[in-house]
């Protein structure tokens, strides 16, 4: 299935200085926003109160969070716990609460809040125990450890397309990856939408999809390379980006419709991760044509680089 013609023939490296200041534009706007406004860090990393309810009769987990936020209680974490009738409720902390006041007194005052709202539609609702504080250490430790995991992928990403293709195409990949992932990030912080682990782990999968949509370019660059005896470069990198851009387009409207309908009829508990995910799916496509390719042209990658080292090319060998 094609939407363009496969003899599509657009000069997209023509236009590779406006697309690279473009890109260097974005990604300094986001380092300026992760590093002044800073990411809104949900209840997973900052920790906050934790109430258990139990209800007389099965309760919808929707009701829950929306009794919640009529109350005035926003971004909740609702669960079910071993059932239908016992809800799990995580709150952040006010940010505005009095310091001298223990994190125990306001846990306490919270709770009876929550209470309050709960019982107004279901009288029969109670507390199973009394509400705990959740410090910020936990949270700090699953910061940690999605710092680790963002760079153990990239590492193995550097080592699969080094090993496959060519180092010049494994640190275009990897610049590309660092690109995506910064602008996403930035994009999130600018408008300071909740980050919490549904969020780091949609950042996780957009560094996968991407690398996914330039492995494929990449491929039919070497494909080209191979298959041509005489072509300039940029001509080729044009080639494979016209001749892949049909399936790019593809994967990314028809994973993009699902994370839009994982938006709309999901739930506001995947809400970050749908639209964290819709970001990506357009970061990492424009960079596929707008910023990796033009990176590889100007690393230098040339048809020696692809060709296979033999007895009557020795030469090849010898290429750093």
């Amino acid at each position: 299935m094609e939407i363009f013609p496969h003899n599509l023939n657009i000069n997209f490296l023509g236009m590779r200085k406006v697309s690279i200041v473009i890109s260097t534009l974005l990604v300094l706007v986001s380092i300026w926003a992760i590093m002044v406004k800073g990411l809104n860090y949900g209840l997973d990393f900052t920790g906050g109160v934790l109430i258990q309810v139990n209800y007389e009769r099965p309760i919808d987990v929707g009701d829950v969070r929306t009794a919640l936020t009529k109350a005035g209680l926003d971004h909740a974490v609702v669960q079910s716990v071993g059932g239908t009738r016992s809800i799990s409720i995580r709150l952040q902390l006010p940010k505005n609460r009095d310091r001298h006041v223990s994190p125990d007194q306001v846990a306490g005052a919270m709770s009876k809040k929550v209470l309050t709202a709960l019982q107004a539609g279901h009288p029969g609702a109670k507390l199973a125990q009394a509400p705990d504080f959740v410090g910020p250490e936990v949270g700090q430790q699953l910061k940690q450890s999605g710092i680790y995991a963002v760079i153990v992928v990239i590492i193995g990403i550097v080592v699969y397309l080094w090993a496959r293709f060519e180092k010049r195409f494994a640190f275009a990949a990897v610049a590309s990856e660092i690109h995506d992932t910064v602008i996403t990030l930035g994009i999130i912080a600018l408008v300071q939408r909740e980050f919490d682990m549904t969020v780091l782990a949609s950042i996780l999968a957009v560094v996968g999809y991407s690398i996914n949509d330039k492995v494929v370019v990449f491929d039919r660059v070497r494909e080209l390379f191979r298959l041509t005896r005489k072509a300039k470069t940029q001509d080729i990198l044009n080639r494979a980006i016209n001749n892949t851009l049909s399936r790019t387009i593809i994967t990314s409207g028809f994973t993009a419709l699902a994370m839009a309908s994982l938006w709309l009829f999901g739930g506001s508990a995947v809400h970050g991760f749908a639209i964290t995910m819709l970001i990506g799916i357009l970061v990492g496509t424009l960079s596929s044509i707008f910023f990796a390719s033009p990176l590889l042209l100007w690393f230098g990658v040339s048809k020696n680089d692809l060709m296979p080292v033999t007895r009557e090319n020795p030469e090849l060998a010898r290429r750093p």
